[in-house]
């Protein structure tokens, strides 16, 4: 911070934070001195009654005032200062997911400092539907955004700064349909349409050669009968497995 005025005949000059607290004094060829809490951080340059402050924190934000006093006490410079950390990380978190007609929706939550952001989200874009209010791209709040890239979810943490972001993959969010678990159904109904092959190929081998061997007299219905009465055993015993399979 610079004075841009030629200062000539004074006697007492202040750097102030927040025109209470003093930075810098400077007492005309006599000394400078720096408050306790800035030494090691306030740099007073007396050529040009400059203030350099180092290792700045969010604290530090606020007006910076040079003032002389002599002849007339006056203000000769003012600077509002803004001090932005680093921001940290975002965390992404899936809330919901669901597939329709083959799409995956998914709605997150993408959280920042003090901040959050939910989104529904599918593979095209994100539109929010709720949170915290989030800040402006000229605001010392940071800016929380989140959207779609590359075939994943990306949530954005920026301030004027930096920035940081955190990524899923859809396709790890939502599991296709032609997946594992489908492939297991399809697995299951061969398994039951060839065990009902064998089965009724058993049971029909069986019937015949019961009626052979059988002195009994059976009319052609009461063997179409048995034979029916063996097949609804069948059917039976195959739903429960399936049902105990799935």
């Amino acid at each position: 911070m610079t004075v841009k005025e030629n200062l000539k005949r004074l006697n007492r000059f202040k750097w102030m934070f927040n025109t209470s607290d003093n930075v810098v004094t400077y007492i005309h060829e006599i000394e400078t001195q720096v408050t306790r809490k800035y030494q090691g951080r306030a740099e007073f340059i007396e050529g040009n009654f400059s203030l350099l402050l180092k290792n700045l924190t969010e604290g530090d934000g606020g007006c910076y005032t040079a003032a002389v006093s002599g002849e007339k006490n006056k203000d000769i410079a003012k600077y509002q200062i803004s001090v932005q950390e680093r921001v940290e990380p975002p965390v992404l978190t899936v809330d919901f997911n669901s597939t329709i007609n083959a799409i995956c929706n998914v709605t997150v939550t993408c959280r920042g400092q003090n901040t959050s952001v939910t989104s529904s989200c599918n593979s095209r874009t994100c539109s929010q539907v709720g949170g915290e209010s989030r800040g402006a791209e000229t605001s010392t709040v940071p800016l929380l955004s989140v959207y779609v890239a590359g075939g994943s979810i990306i949530c954005n943490h920026s301030n004027q700064v930096s920035w940081a972001n955190n990524t899923m993959e859809i396709k790890t969010i939502c599991v296709s349909k032609s997946g594992p678990e489908w492939e297991d159904h399809y697995t299951v109904m061969i398994l039951v349409i060839i065990i009902i092959i064998i089965i009724v190929g058993l049971g029909g081998t069986a019937v015949i050669c019961w009626l052979k061997r059988s002195k009994s007299k059976l009319t052609v219905s009461a063997a179409g009968s048995l034979l029916v009465q063996s097949l609804h055993y069948i059917k039976s015993t195959i739903v429960n497995t399936v049902d105990n399979r799935i």
